[in-house]
């Protein structure tokens, strides 16, 4: 099967979606995206993807290219020409191609709008086995990381460090010793006296997606959760760490630097909010109709 791109209106073999090479994305990073899981071919907490990706284009001063209801049409008809069950959805929206110059230039140009779906993993069934390791690393990001901006260098460095040492995923340390969050990832922790909590959303951290969306199940399910920031020492004292993403969804984290979280093992609530989460994508793949949001 060979893989559909749509590209700017149009949908095309992968092997030729191309853009400008004066595209302002590829130039300066000038642009936003989103990432959404695909499961039985449904769009898994789109409704919160496309409100981020609203809010992020309003962040850099862009028009969204055109309406919701255009977009999930487009979304639908990438799924179907793909036929695609489970998977990922990038789709990446930049300023526009035009001249090299660090303002926006004049007249504006007409964004450019790419999608493309690449398979994925089914959805994990064996927790132990989707158990994995982090890193810390030094947050070297630009201070407007509530923004989804395709400009995610300093996240590259981070992942790589963390693959060269044999583990999945960064988690980045700010100047003053605090968590902020993975390089691609929220972090959550049990702490020490068995408090669950991720940090106070603010300008150093994206406000997650698959987070919002298990924040508002655990408030549905009666469990207790705090917003505030907590510091490596605590992060290193947690009974139990784990992840939340559109490509995480909800993994534990056993080990930190080479040690152990906890006891090693994932934890009694990991388990039970990856349950919950479980249910919620299955929920959600049966009753969303195709590239529509739910």
């Amino acid at each position: 099967m060979s893989r559909v791109a749509y590209v700017n209106g149009r949908f095309l073999p992968l092997s030729a979606a191309m853009v400008s090479v004066e595209d302002r994305g590829f130039q300066f990073a000038d642009g936003v995206y989103e990432v959404i899981y695909l499961k039985d071919s449904r769009l898994i907490d789109a409704e919160l993807h496309l409100a981020r990706l609203s809010r992020s284009l309003a962040a850099i001063g862009m028009a969204p290219p055109m309406s919701q209801a255009a977009l999930l049409c487009l979304m639908a008809e990438l799924i179907r020409r793909n036929r695609l069950s489970d998977g990922l959805l990038y789709l990446q929206i930049t300023r526009g191609a035009a001249p090299r110059e660090h303002a926006f230039p004049r007249p504006l140009p007409k964004p450019t709008v790419v999608m493309t779906l690449r398979r994925a993993p089914a959805f994990p069934k064996d927790l132990n086995a989707w158990a994995a390791a982090a890193i810390t690393y030094p947050d070297q990001r630009w201070a407007r990381c509530d923004i989804k901006t395709v400009g995610l260098l300093p996240n590259v460095l981070a992942k790589q460090a963390a693959r060269e040492r044999g583990a999945q995923e960064a988690i980045l340390i700010d100047a003053n010793g605090m968590v902020t969050e993975g390089a691609s990832s929220t972090v959550w922790i049990v702490d020490a006296a068995g408090r669950l909590c991720t940090r106070t959303l603010d300008h150093a951290v994206l406000p997650g997606c698959t987070r919002e969306a298990v924040a508002a199940l655990l408030a549905r399910q009666g469990i207790a959760w705090t917003e505030r920031p907590f510091s490596l020492a605590e992060m290193q004292a947690a009974r139990e760490v784990f992840l939340t993403s559109a490509t995480s969804f909800v993994r534990p984290i056993t080990a930190i630097d080479e040690n152990p979280v906890g006891n090693g093992q994932v934890g009694e609530l990991t388990r039970k909010v990856f349950d919950i989460f479980a249910r919620h994508v299955a929920e959600e793949a049966a009753a969303t109709p195709a590239g529509k949001a739910a």
